[in-house]
């Protein structure tokens, strides 16, 4: 009896080859265009302490109240894997002194997430996200530049109807004397509104403006807007953003109805949607976090970010996966040993059957193939002389190098013809065509 199988956790993914180029391009894009900006690439744990993000993201989050996965280690310390990535950005800036570095220090990081939520297209419960922190300016410059990073990566990727939403928090004094407004609003709405944005008044009255509930919806049409609201600083700020977008054409919408999913949010937040998504539209966003390096134990230490779901960005530039690149070289070993005149491959210990050496040298060729950067496959499964051939069409190659008992060839898979070489002509015969191809 066989046994059963097991399959992947659900909200989870496995990433097979056409996926995998697709997120080596994405990879290769960003290294390009954020390395290109300044940003230094960065790379946190998978898991960090519970507190982190207890603290940094804040406790009445749907992240840190309904979707993180904590776990006790055997010291009995409270693990979480990482839902986000500003709070351990923020954590090693702290720790390894980046403060005393040239401001601003620019990061990025490209890795997995994790969050417990309902599983969907393009939504898992294990998903990737390329990102970028800036940290140790409040220039305003810093925060267009990451708009503009972001949109350029994603038409990059090809991501189609881009919208791109804009608001500004304000700082935190504005925003604590808007937050009694807002809650003095839901609270003379109550009876209208959600269970869940009754239970946030007091803890994160903000993310009223999130709800799709028809008896929220209907209340938060009336409520004060905190673009409204904001001191001569925030307005100032938040015109000079605009302003620089402005400059290089970037379009936008302002939305005062536009809040994050994370509590350390100020001044300055943005959005860029796809329509290409449907109802879930979401591609990537960010916003200043200008108190947040300090709520982890560091110095004031303004900051500007942004994340973007890579699966969310494969999907919203719907392009065909690249193609392999195909091989220079197919390296076929076979026994000229059989009597029906047909050259094979020996399996297992019937490589005894040819002449010592031979798969050797073979295997040596191939070493040296791969050591001057041509793509380079060798027989591994058994197959006659033409199964090999016909593997090597398969894989796209150019050449098939030929090697038996006898002595060896060169096969032009393309041009055809076939040419006797020595052993020790092959490599540089090879070299030679392939850069006169090239």
């Amino acid at each position: 009896m066989s046994a059963p199988k097991i399959s992947a956790p659900r909200g989870t993914f496995d990433v097979l080859g056409p996926e995998a180029r697709q997120r080596a391009e994405l990879e290769r894009a960003a290294t390009e265009i954020l390395q290109g900006a300044g940003y230094e690439r960065i790379e946190t744990p998978c898991f960090e302490a519970t507190e982190l993000f207890a603290r940094g993201v804040g406790e009445s989050t749907d992240i840190v109240s309904k979707e993180m996965y904590t776990f006790k280690d055997g010291s009995d310390r409270s693990l979480t894997l990482r839902p986000e990535g500003t709070a351990p950005v923020c954590r090693a800036y702290v720790e390894h002194g980046m403060q005393k570095r040239p401001q601003p220090v620019k990061l990025w990081y490209l890795g997995s997430f994790f969050r417990y939520e309902r599983a969907q297209k393009g939504r898992y419960r294990q998903f990737w996200q390329v990102g970028a922190e800036a940290l140790g300016s409040d220039d305003p410059a810093l925060d267009a530049e990451s708009i503009v990073l972001l949109r350029e990566l994603l038409l990059r990727m090809g991501a189609k109807d881009l919208r791109l939403r804009l608001a500004s928090l304000g700082g935190a004094e504005t925003r604590a004397s808007y937050r009694e407004l807002l809650q003095a609003h839901l609270r003379a709405n109550e009876e209208s509104l959600s269970e869940d944005v009754r239970a946030r008044i007091e803890l994160n009255p903000l993310r009223a403006f999130d709800s799709q509930h028809p008896g929220t919806l209907a209340a938060m049409k009336q409520a004060p807007l905190l673009l409204d609201h904001l001191d001569v600083q925030d307005r100032d700020h938040f015109a000079q953003v605009k302003s620089l977008l402005d400059a290089v054409n970037v379009p936008y919408q302002v939305d005062p109805t536009l809040v994050r999913g994370l509590d350390y949010y100020e001044r300055t937040v943005f959005e860029f949607t796809s329509d290409a998504l449907g109802a879930q539209s979401g591609v990537g966003g960010g916003g200043r976090y200008d108190g947040l390096v300090a709520q982890l134990g560091g110095p004031q230490t303004p900051g500007i970010g942004w994340a973007a779901g890579v699966e969310r960005i494969l999907l919203a530039g719907g392009q065909e996966p690249p193609q392999p690149r195909s091989l220079d070289v197919y390296i076929c070993v076979a026994d000229s040993d059989r009597g029906d005149g047909e050259r094979s491959t020996p399996s297992g210990g019937a490589w005894a059957g040819l002449r010592s050496g031979v798969r050797e040298r073979a295997f040596m060729l191939l070493g040296a193939l791969r050591s001057v950067g041509l793509r380079v496959e060798m027989e591994q499964a058994g197959r006659s002389l033409k199964g090999q051939l016909t593997q090597a069409d398969r894989r796209g190659a150019r050449y098939a190098a030929i090697f038996d008992g006898e002595g060896s060839a060169l096969r032009d898979l393309r041009g055809g013809g076939q040419r006797e070489l020595d052993h020790d002509a092959l490599l540089q015969e090879l070299q030679t065509l392939l850069s006169a191809d090239a």
